[in-house]
């Protein structure tokens, strides 16, 4: 198993989208730390002082056997495929500092 950091930009007012279908895209990240092969996983606000002006994307740390599979877990998510993502990006991750196992 490798690190990979999967981060995705969410199209504009993308609030609604998330928010239907939220439930389904927390259990695949569940999934995966119960497996003990998530590092981080967390939106990414907008402007934090103000939780109104909303999120930006997400970025998730996790572990895959092979870069394909990483890509592949990226674009079967759900928010995907309910268009909260304009874009998602994987690239391999070395964790140095903080928790590293």
């Amino acid at each position: 198993m490798q690190w990979f950091m999967i981060f995705a930009s969410d199209v504009p007012d993308s609030g609604e989208r998330r928010a239907a279908h939220r439930t389904a895209h927390r259990e695949r990240i569940e999934a995966l730390e119960s497996e003990g092969r998530l590092l981080t996983a967390g939106p990414l606000p907008i402007d934090p002082s103000r939780p109104e002006s909303g999120l930006s994307g997400s970025l998730i740390v996790a572990a895959f056997e092979t870069p394909e599979a990483a890509r592949s877990w990226a674009d079967a998510d759900p928010f995907r495929a309910a268009g909260v993502y304009d874009s998602v990006d994987v690239r391999p991750y070395k964790p140095v500092f903080g928790q590293t196992s």
